[in-house]
């Protein structure tokens, strides 16, 4: 199925049709059901053991986010939402319950089928832009292609549309300590995007940012939620980054104790 493409043009968000598209679950070898919601925890706990001691970092944490929503989850230090964020995208597993995407448990998956969700179904963001210094933002976009095994032409055309999504088309050969940190944070994007991920996961977006570039990377995340549909999931502790959300999830002590 095709969709359109986002293109800044004017500090607006355009739609073309050469780059977004979404290729069916079988394509992509692991099962995903869109019947389902995007992430369902049911009953989650997430305990981590110091010593002796063990240590609740959820508890009991029901949550669903439906297909194409955009939710912001905020809470203080150490309130779990973190944990929260590294659970809903398979990068750890519950002590007890379970967390399903797209209707797909994690913990049954191989570390194959694991590696495959993670790389093909969902982007992550992180406050730290965690790009390599020594590759240019067109080669540090390129890397979840290269996971993936695409040829180097496919590779190119795709990393630069991705690129082109979130303003940077002309930035393609600069390296990181040469862009701004709005502009590393919007290569960062731009990887996440790379692979037309059904969920975007961002734990704490503009926590290195200054105003300006938090605010233009909020719209750019709200805007590629709201244009192509993607799940947005966002983690912070600042209300500006949340107030775009169809959702606001608060979290403390691990577990939720307000929603609207």
């Amino acid at each position: 199925m095709i969709f359109g493409s986002p293109l800044i043009v004017n500090n607006t968000l355009k739609v073309t049709k050469s780059f977004y598209y979404r290729r069916s679950p079988r394509d992509l070898g692991v099962s995903l059901s869109l019947e389902f919601p995007a992430i369902k925890f049911e009953n989650v706990w997430k305990i981590y053991r110091m010593g002796a001691v063990e240590v609740p970092a959820l508890r009991g944490l029901n949550i669903e986010i439906k297909r194409g929503e955009h939710v912001a989850v905020m809470g203080p230090s150490g309130s779990g939402k973190s944990t929260f964020l590294h659970l809903a995208g398979a990068l750890d597993k519950p002590t007890r319950g379970r967390v399903l995407i797209e209707g797909k448990d994690p913990s049954k998956l191989s570390d194959k089928e694991l590696s495959m969700l993670r790389n093909r179904y969902i982007g992550f963001v992180f406050q730290t832009f965690n790009l390599i210094p020594r590759l240019t933002a067109l080669e540090n976009v390129m890397l979840p292609l290269v996971l993936r095994g695409i040829d180097g032409a496919e590779r190119i055309k795709r990393a630069r549309e991705a690129l082109e999504q979130v303003g940077l088309g002309h930035r393609i050969n600069h390296r990181p300590t040469e862009m701004s940190g709005g502009e590393q944070q919007r290569v960062a994007i731009a990887r996440a995007i790379v692979t037309n991920p059904r969920i975007i996961l961002a734990d704490e977006p503009t926590g290195n940012l200054d105003s300006a570039s938090a605010a233009e990377v909020v719209d750019l995340l709200t805007k590629l939620n709201r244009d192509l549909g993607i799940t947005l999931v966002v983690v912070t502790h600042n209300p500006e980054t949340a107030s775009p959300a169809q959702r606001i999830v608060k979290i403390r002590d691990g577990v939720i104790y307000e929603e609207n």
